[in-house]
């Protein structure tokens, strides 16, 4: 998490629920610039585990969401992005990154096509805290004269997750379990109009619920009546993305990884590289072809300490081969888990490394990822 002491920094910003945060005893720090829950009284493992067995609720709204609107709005947005988008069906959406010209990753985003109730096509997505500002003045530069970039920064997010997700929602509008991963749908939910999404950050099934900020306190505590509903933190947050082999930007993936480096090659449409249809795309098409130098890989260490980010890898004799992008205790394996890059050459499943720390060496497996399963709700 980023620091922000010194006197230069700006004020940390709040999100709506910054309030009810503090009233539910949570332990707030600094991340992306705003005060955010790390954790509550529970702590971070029993927040964890109810996310896994019963159903959580996250705080997202330092997310940043936006609509693109105008002429051909997805044809337009996908000459930014690394995958189609023009093919996606209304109400449908799709995990993507923004890429430069190197083929590096300015952020992975998630990209709603959607039609209003005029008839129109909208694109609403929502990128990274860290990296909205950059990505909103980034899409507006190279965005199509005839379309326009809305940022929304009057609406909130919040995210519901777990098994027990869609049972809990549908208690409040039962057309959320239409729903299938990665769809979504405007409808009201407790008198207040929101935008659901059947996606999330934590490998659970589970929903993300869009909806104007003036509201979200009263929504958010009308959900937490319901038995199964607890609040939890970033830290929770972070151990369950880890143990799905989701990437966190600005630690697994940046400007100087490539998707295909990043094990994120299914987030590139071929045809459109061998095109030179996005930026980066020359470079990423050759990566494809020839192949890249390392690659983003599980690790399971041998024993009970956990790696933390930047910890160097070494192979048998010594020589520096990767380095890890984030690690901690997995609270459903109940032991270490962490991922990071390696040279190729080393990044076969079951390959042996060893972590440096401070001149001792910890013994590593090369393991595939996700760590646990993940539970997404694909219809039938």
């Amino acid at each position: 998490m980023e620091s922000t002491s010194g006197a230069h920094k700006a004020p940390l910003k709040h999100t709506p629920l910054n309030a009810l945060h503090k009233q539910f005893g949570a332990r707030m720090v600094p991340f992306s610039g705003y005060q955010m829950p790390v954790q509550y009284k529970a702590g971070i493992i029993k927040e964890h585990n109810h996310v896994r067995q019963v159903a959580g609720l996250f705080d997202v709204s330092h997310m940043g969401q936006a609509i693109i609107h105008g002429e051909n709005p997805a044809l337009n947005f996908e000459k930014l992005i690394s995958n189609n988008i023009t093919d996606l069906a209304d109400g449908y959406m799709r995990y993507s990154l923004l890429t430069n010209e190197s083929g590096g990753i300015l952020d992975d985003l998630i990209v709603t096509r959607r039609s209003t109730d005029s008839g129109r096509e909208d694109i609403h997505i929502v990128v990274n805290a860290n990296r909205k500002d950059t990505d909103f003045q980034y899409i507006e530069e190279n965005i199509d004269q005839f379309c326009t970039l809305e940022v929304l920064d009057e609406l909130a997010l919040i995210a519901l997750q777990g098994p027990k997700s869609e049972e809990v929602l549908t208690r409040f509008n039962t057309r959320v379990a239409d729903l299938v991963f990665m769809s979504s749908l405007e409808t009201m939910i407790n008198g207040i109009k929101c935008f659901v999404s059947r996606s999330g950050y934590t490998g659970e099934d589970g929903f993300e619920i869009s909806l104007p900020a003036s509201k979200t306190e009263d929504f958010t505590l009308r959900l937490l009546e319901e038995p199964e509903v607890k609040l939890v933190g970033l830290g929770a947050r972070d151990s369950l993305r880890l143990e799905a082999g989701l990437c966190l930007y600005g630690h697994d993936i940046d400007t100087n990884t490539s998707p295909i480096e990043a094990a994120l090659g299914w987030v590139v449409d071929k045809q459109r590289c061998e095109l030179n249809s996005f930026p980066g795309a020359k470079s990423i098409f050759k990566q494809i072809t020839e192949g890249v130098s390392r690659r983003r890989v599980g690790l399971l260490p041998d024993g009970p300490i956990p790696l933390r980010e930047s910890t160097l890898i070494i192979d048998n004799v010594g020589r520096e081969i990767g380095y890890v992008t984030s690690g901690g205790y997995s609270p459903t394996m109940e032991r270490p888990i962490a991922m990071g890059y390696l040279e190729i050459s080393h990044s076969n499943l079951g390959s042996k490394v060893w972590a440096n720390l401070r001149g001792k060496k910890l013994e590593l497996t090369v393991v595939s990822l996700p760590f646990v399963k993940h539970q997404y709700h694909r219809g039938v």
